[in-house]
């Protein structure tokens, strides 16, 4: 079979959206079905484990079926089968590595498991048909914050990566501490644009040790210091210039490493990857960054930003061409690290 015919089906359920695609080739998304958890999840303002597992048990099968409809396929013509196997909450991988490995094992089908974040930056593939390694990725989410050299497809140096908090959960923390709730992104996003970047100077931590790592728990404890001090001495303040504020330091830093890594090895590709990806303020901020430096800018929708599967099975596809298979052992794994296997 050619290439470019390979067709893959792919299950992603490692936080709090369920997601099934049908992925051709490595490039052509036939369908990309993800069932969200975020409204459920609102109501404690964070993803509680145990009720996203249960939620994943409930639609897993659902999305599957759509996904098989919407791409007008059958399982019979599905080549591979791709699922995230960390990393990730672990109840939520746990169903998806289940129900990957029975799909595969009844119908015959190759098994492929998948890094989360290497799907990520794989998302970038999918609108890109342009882009290919080598290119250094900054993966910006609420879990991650890495700083990636992409050797080839399936191969990755980390070269930089958070300290403590990643970006989103920064953006998460501050949004609750403001009083916006959950999810944080979006929120700080939007009310960043009624608001003043310059009128809070919140601090930038860099690395004297390791110039490509994050550090974002500073930036936020002096959120709360500022909210604090405000509220001790009976001052108002504002949310909106807070949030413009915060977000800037957040993405100065993230601009600042990332062109250092882009003017160190040479490239002249840049991708961005991971929920945080879709935030318009670090859009616009590295869009002129590599127009300056001319560096090519790729990043992908928004829709592809945040967890679903297109992006898993785009990381399989590149991983069945390479040889990956996984046996019937394939096991969640929390923890794992990028470029592990």
């Amino acid at each position: 079979m050619k290439e470019k015919e390979i067709t893959i089906l792919a299950i992603e359920s490692s936080c709090d959206e369920t997601a099934a695609a049908v992925v051709r080739g490595g490039r052509e998304i036939l369908s990309n079905v993800i069932s969200s958890q975020i409204e459920l999840h609102k109501l404690y303002g964070g993803v509680v484990p145990e009720i996203a597992s249960r939620k994943h048990i409930e639609k897993i099968n659902q999305v599957i079926e759509e996904a098989l409809k919407e791409a007008g396929v059958t399982l019979d013509e599905i080549d591979a089968i791709g699922v995230t196997y960390g990393p990730g909450l672990v109840g939520a991988l746990l169903v998806g590595v289940a129900e990957a490995k029975a799909i595969a094992y009844a119908k015959g089908l190759p098994l492929v498991g998948v890094h989360h974040i290497e799907g990520h930056i794989s998302a970038n593939y999918i609108e890109n048909k342009d882009l290919e390694p080598p290119f250094v990725c900054l993966v910006v989410s609420g879990g991650h914050t890495h700083l990636v050299r992409v050797k080839d497809y399936g191969t990755y140096e980390i070269i930089g990566r958070t300290r403590d908090d990643a970006a989103g959960e920064a953006f998460d923390k501050v949004a609750r501490a403001i009083g916006l709730g959950y999810p944080g992104g979006p929120k700080i996003d939007k009310l960043s644009k009624e608001g003043n970047p310059e009128a809070i100077v919140f601090p930038k931590a860099h690395m004297s040790d390791s110039p490509y790592d994050f550090s974002f728990s500073g930036v936020k404890s002096a959120v709360l210091n500022y909210i604090n001090g405000c509220q001790m001495k009976g001052e108002s303040y504002s949310q909106a210039d807070i949030a413009a504020s915060f977000q800037k330091a957040v993405t100065d830093v993230l601009v600042e490493n990332a062109m250092k890594a882009v003017d160190e090895f040479g490239l002249k590709k840049f991708a961005i990857a991971g929920g945080v990806a879709s935030n318009s303020a670090l859009r616009a901020a590295m869009q002129e960054a590599c127009d300056k430096k001319g560096v090519k800018f790729y990043h992908p929708s928004p829709i592809y930003c945040t967890d679903n599967a297109a992006m898993i099975g785009v990381a399989a596809y590149y991983e069945y061409l390479a040889g990956t298979r996984h046996g019937w052992d394939l096991n969640a794994v929390p923890n794992l690290k990028l470029g592990e296997r």
